[in-house]
């Protein structure tokens, strides 16, 4: 395993290869593969277990009794995946937990991470703070799943991304499919609304990215 990743991960960020090593050979744990397209966690599936993400990216989504599917979040390499649910009251997974691509991590019982924050206060601390950029960024997602419009929808994600990046050149997620699939539209609708937002010069599209020209134009969008 290389520990020196995890230095960088969101569990052990800030303590040395050497001790992640040591305070990991005190506890259980074990490395699972997943393919793409496989489940890690299912939905109402007892939450006793957590990880870390070593290798490709996972992501929640959350099906409804009338076919329609909500895609929560998506976590890479270095962050954790079940966490909240382990430590809720509730104990079970909220929603399905799937591998977009193949997947490596790293898996504690919840019993083994409880040792391991008792052991040392800074995975505590790691801890809490994930469990709280989780929560935050499920507010983010709540809010941005509140605008009907496609063009509201778009131009929340990019005025919160221009915030988190602190530039108005903003990614396109890997594709305009994958982003139409994170906002939970279709993926011509989308293509549609930010032609119209280019034609206002609020934006310009180039390819995999997207350029804010008027940051107030956009944030008028939202109220529109």
């Amino acid at each position: 395993m290389d520990f020196t990743f995890l230095e960088k991960s969101a569990l052990f960020h800030g303590i040395p290869a050497k001790e992640i090593q040591e305070r990991l050979a005190s506890v259980p744990h074990h490395i699972q593969h997943y393919e793409k397209g496989e489940t890690i966690f299912h939905l109402m599936e007892t939450a006793d277990r957590t990880g870390i993400i070593l290798e490709g990216r996972a992501e929640a989504q959350k099906s409804f009794p009338n076919g329609s599917q909500v895609n929560v979040s998506v976590r890479q390499p270095g962050e954790m995946i079940g966490a909240a649910a382990a430590f809720s009251s509730a104990q079970t997974f909220p929603c399905d937990i799937m591998a977009i691509e193949p997947v490596t991590l790293l898996v504690f019982r919840k019993e083994a991470l409880m040792q391991l924050m008792q052991k040392d206060v800074r995975i505590l601390e790691n801890f809490t703070g994930e469990i709280a950029s989780a929560t935050y960024m499920l507010q983010q997602r709540l809010e941005l799943l509140s605008y009907s419009g496609i063009a509201q929808k778009a131009a929340f994600y990019l005025l919160l991304q221009r915030r988190k990046k602190g530039t108005g050149k903003i990614p396109i997620p890997e594709s305009m499919t994958r982003w139409a699939m994170l906002l939970n539209v279709s993926r011509p609708s989308l293509h549609r609304e930010l032609k119209r937002l280019e034609s206002q010069k609020i934006i310009r599209l180039a390819p995999h990215l997207v350029e804010i020209l008027d940051a107030k134009a956009l944030q008028d969008v939202l109220t529109q």
